[in-house]
């Protein structure tokens, strides 16, 4: 499985996780509350739906709606497959969340474990946050000794996009620095104070901007009885 696959993989389990829907609303809300998928198309999200109901992760469900029965009907189609989780979907998606190892450090995995730091303990938060930023210092120190080693046979529009690139690391790295302390101190991105897994909201920092969920998106028109 590639490392993109993972990724998406475990988003549609968080997604699931919150509630049951049909395909098009799951890539509605991946492409809309995980900025990371805007690209990937309907010929990606089936057959990773069909692998985790084949892994026993997920289960396919006909609609209730009777609107869309009647829809269905009148359009000579069946009615939209629901995917539900499964016990032992949400234990694997259990295991997924408590994994802290370097894969969660890169950008797009970084960005899809974010968005679901509200149902991620805090000790774990707290590994991920401290791996990614050491990533990002280990990138800003590369990139600050490449700029050294070339500056004098790059031309200005070049240097500029370098150092374009070198603040928008650093931005990162600060936005994560004050991640990290209210986690020590124990406060939720309010800033209260939280024995539980914060309240994040996703809009802003440097994980590319995860929009918020009610944001719209390209409308699409897919035909939502694949299995």
């Amino acid at each position: 499985m590639s490392r993109r696959s993972g990724i998406l993989e475990f988003a549609v389990l968080g997604l699931l996780r919150e509630s049951p829907m049909h395909g098009y609303e799951l890539r509605k809300r991946l492409n809309t509350s995980l900025g990371v998928f805007r690209a990937f198309s309907y010929g990606t999200l089936y057959p990773c739906l069909k692998t985790l109901v084949v892994n026993g992760w997920l289960i396919e469900e006909p609609g209730n709606a009777p609107e869309d029965a009647v829809s269905a009907a009148l359009a000579g189609r069946r009615a939209k497959i629901v995917y539900r989780l499964t016990a032992e979907g949400k234990e694997h998606f259990e295991e997924l969340l408590s994994q802290t190892g370097p894969d969660t450090y890169e950008d797009e995995h970084f960005a899809a474990r974010f968005a679901f730091f509200g149902q991620t303990s805090r000790d774990v938060r707290m590994r991920v946050l401290e791996g990614r930023r050491s990533r990002l210092e280990e990138r800003l120190e590369k990139m600050r000794a490449s700029l050294v080693r070339t500056r004098e046979r790059l031309d200005d529009y070049t240097l500029e996009l370098q150092r374009h690139g070198m603040e928008s690391v650093e931005r990162e790295v600060r936005w994560l620095n004050e991640l990290i302390e209210s986690e020590r101190a124990g406060r939720d991105l309010k800033g209260s104070v939280s024995g539980g897994p914060a309240s994040l909201d996703t809009t802003t920092g440097a994980t590319g901007g995860l929009p918020r969920s009610g944001e719209s998106s390209r409308p699409d028109t897919p035909d939502d009885t694949a299995t």
